[in-house]
This record gives structure tokens, sequence and C-alpha cells, in this order.
């Protein structure tokens, strides 16, 4: 028998930004390395993203090497600490990254191996399989922040958007009535 679970496209966006006028905020909600997350634990429960319907359902290909939906998770918050826009534009060097990866990893094995009947891990290749999604994802997310390539991006973008403002008010008087 098919679950179904919550459609993809209708969860609520995580971390909102308050629109300040500059397109800063709509830049920042396009930053969305943790939409990936909830791909990722969907699958690692054995479930398939069904395009017709837009919902996730269990697929018995995946079944057997399906985990618990509570390691699914767990490894999805381990991985959510560092996947959102904060640490996109964040100023992290190479090797701050690489050494907080690898904790994330290490953090993520260590669980696995306290939890692993509860997580319903029923061979040792699913330790390493979901190290290297744990490691990888961290890995690649928090590289977006390296030598603040985001963040230039977003300055750049919100210096454009402030130079367009002020040319567009310059042509008008005092009263905002064209001169």
């Amino acid at each position: 028998m098919e679950q179904h679970y919550e459609d993809y496209d209708t969860q609520t966006p995580m971390g909102a930004y308050p629109v300040d006028g500059t397109g800063r905020a709509d830049l920042l909600d396009k930053i969305r390395p943790e939409k990936i997350i909830e791909v990722i634990k969907n699958r690692l429960m054995g479930r398939e993203l069904n395009l017709n319907t837009n919902k996730w359902e269990d697929n018995k290909v995946l079944s057997n090497n399906a985990v618990s939906e509570l390691c699914a998770t767990e490894m999805s918050v381990l991985i959510l600490s560092v996947s959102n826009p904060n640490t996109s534009i964040s100023k992290l060097k190479d090797q701050e990254i690489r050494k907080r990866a690898y904790s994330i990893m290490e953090t993520a094995v260590s669980m696995m191996l306290t939890n692993w009947e509860g997580y319903e891990l029923t061979n040792a290749s699913l330790i390493s399989y979901i190290a290297d999604i744990v490691y990888s994802l961290t890995f690649i997310t928090m590289k977006q922040a390296d030598n603040e390539g985001i963040r230039k991006m977003i300055v750049g973008t919100r210096s454009e958007i402030h130079q367009v403002s002020e040319n567009q008010n310059q042509s008008r008087s005092m009263f905002g009535r064209k001169k």
C-alpha cells in the first residue's frame, strides 16, 4: 500500500527576510540550499516524488535501503545547521569549511552507530552512504560562502539597485515632479 506525504511545493518557506526595498530580501529568498534537504530526507526513507500528484510516495524498489523517519530527520537537521541563506552569505574560509563539514559528518556517523536500531540501519554500507551524503551536501553548501562569492554578488546587486534608484530620483524636483 502506497502512502502519500505532504505536497512538495506547498511547504512553508523557511527563514523569510523582511523586504528592505533594495531587492536584498528577494535575492536571499532565492538562495535556498535547504530545499534539497527535503528531497534527501524523503529519498533516505525510500520515497520518490510523484510528478503527477506532486506528493512523496513509498517506492518498493528503494525500501531495502530505506532508513527510519527518525534517522532521515536527524540527518536532515544536521545538514540544515549549515544549509541556510545565512551560511551562503557568510565569510567562511576554505579551512573553516572543511573542518565544519568533516565535524558534521563525524557527528552523523556517531549518531548512526549509537542509534542504528532506531534508525533502521540494516547494513554497514548505509552508514558510509549517509555519511557521504551529509559531508557532500554540507561541504558544497558551505563552499558557496568561500571567498564571499554570494555575499559580494548581493552587495553588488544592492549597489546597482541604489544607483538606478538614485538616478531616477535625480530627475525629479523637490516635490517629486519632473524637472
